[in-house]
């Protein structure tokens, strides 16, 4: 015989999901359950993040309707947790979000306006900075040093950009890439010392025309490995048709394996 029985249907979704939630953390619930941590299930936390985003990606609209729902687990786990120690709960998580939007909208739930997005942004920081009520020592403060690096480098590179640090289009930052990838290929050819600096320097100059074109490079650099794996695995798959398979063959066979899967494609 069950321990619990499940929530009613006839609560709102939320509700059932934050019940089950609940029992599953109860005396008489899931030891697993029962176990967990803010700190144990942070790897959790950032998986089923990673994978909401591999469900926009591939647009299957069923696959990104079970993530988003993983994720929202996540965050109900959490405020339970803080909740079984009377920090906060659910309703404080929401309240805190939902009032915060408000905040830094004032173009739509106040009498201020915003031209565009850009707009949007610059006033969103001001709004954050007297939120936060300290002196601001760098425009950098508040930049999560934890975010991949990637994102983080885009992060840094909007943040200077809001005070004018930054190029107007395109053009100058193409040709700052070609620099930082001369300067790879001089210090290839010098011995190496500075390489591991140089080629950051040429990523850094990566992400930056990335923002400047307006392309995540989170997410650009994320589908071109996708395509790489894609790709690899119709090599493999051509090279087993042939009878040849790849350990051992020469790069220019596998070039030609290479070049004859694109020509598929």
């Amino acid at each position: 015989m069950p321990l619990q029985s499940p929530p009613s249907q006839e609560l709102p979704p939320i509700e059932q999901l934050r019940a089950v939630v609940a029992g599953l953390r109860s005396p008489d619930g899931c030891p697993w359950d029962k176990e967990q941590t803010h700190a144990s299930l942070r790897a959790g936390l950032l998986e089923e993040a990673y994978e909401v985003v591999a469900a926009i990606d591939s647009g299957d609209d069923a696959n990104l309707c079970e993530e988003l729902g993983d994720l929202l687990l996540q965050v109900v786990f959490h405020a339970q947790i803080a909740a079984e120690q009377d920090r906060f709960d659910f309703e404080s998580v929401a309240r805190s979000i939902s009032e915060k939007l408000v905040r830094r909208h004032p173009h739509v739930f106040g009498d201020e306006s915003a031209e565009n997005s850009d707009a949007v942004l610059v006033r969103w920081e001001e709004i954050k900075r007297l939120e936060k009520g300290a002196v601001e020592q760098s425009i950098f403060d508040g930049v999560c040093d934890g975010l991949p690096a990637l994102q983080h480098a885009a992060k840094i590179q909007k943040k200077a950009a809001t005070v004018g640090f930054d190029w107007s289009d395109a053009e100058p930052v193409l040709a700052k890439v070609s620099e930082e990838l001369l300067e790879v290929r001089e210090e290839m050819a010098g011995g190496g010392a500075r390489l591991e600096e140089e080629i950051g320097d040429l990523l850094f100059a990566a992400v930056n025309l990335s923002r400047k074109l307006k392309v995540d490079p989170e997410v650009a650099l994320s589908r071109a490995t996708r395509k790489f794996v894609r790709r690899f695995q119709s090599v493999e798959a051509l090279a087993k048709e042939q009878g040849a398979p790849l350990q051992g063959q020469s790069l220019e066979v596998l070039d030609l394996l290479w070049e004859e899967v694109k020509r598929r494609e």
